[in-house]
């Protein structure tokens, strides 16, 4: 917990210290994601990180993704790693996809929130913009706390102004077919879809195709 409230205050007061960040490269996209990034138990060729990296190609869009996704990883593991990769990759769009290991593990909403925030707002003060992905849990956690989990991610995004994935598994995680045999992750087959559910709002962000 302590730790936890000293990088956040380091976070926020980087200013005051004389901490300067990076010009941020407008051609980088960096993915702080959990498993569902990570390309769990799949060909990471598969995964809808690497799928964006071929889609912004196809399209003309000339973008560079830095998949630093951790299968496991929390949001405090993602606040803990995010200022070393903002340093190294000076990204221009950061896309957080964190939380979902949080709520499994039924951590403090607080946390989430709290873990969240420092996230949004060090890459903004790193200059890049924030795409943030949000995430269901099944419902035997409980209605109040899936509830509120939900809307913690509906809450920061209107709070900062983002842009807002509602649900990364939106169309697939309610259809079997399209889920591994744990009921957690998407099938190489369902990626694409994944995909699909970020690109609109992510595509609004990028710079002009070349």
């Amino acid at each position: 917990m302590w730790r936890r409230i000293l990088l956040l205050s380091l976070l926020w007061l980087a200013p005051v210290l004389g901490w300067t960040a990076p010009a941020p490269q407008p051609h980088v996209i960096l993915v702080m994601g959990d498993s569902l990034s990570a390309a769990y138990n799949i060909d990471p060729a598969q995964g809808w990180v690497n799928l964006l990296q071929q889609r912004l190609e196809s399209s003309g869009y000339d973008y560079t993704v830095v998949n630093a996704s951790i299968s496991g990883e929390t949001t405090s593991g993602g606040l803990t790693r995010l200022p070393g990769a903002l340093k190294e990759h000076g990204p221009g769009i950061v896309i957080i996809e964190l939380g979902a290991n949080d709520g499994l593990r039924g951590l403090p909403l607080k946390v989430l929130h709290d873990d969240l925030t420092g996230m949004i707002l060090a890459s903004e003060r790193a200059g890049a913009k924030v795409l943030l992905v949000g995430m269901l849990l099944p419902p035997n956690y409980g209605g109040a706390y899936t509830q509120s989990f939900a809307q913690t991610y509906k809450d920061l995004a209107r709070r900062y102004k983002l842009p807002f994935v509602p649900f990364l598994l939106r169309g697939i995680a309610e259809n079997r077919d399209m889920m591994q045999a744990d009921g957690l992750h998407p099938v190489a087959g369902a990626e694409p879809r994944v995909l699909e559910n970020v690109w609109p709002y992510l595509e609004p962000l990028l710079h002009k195709k070349r």
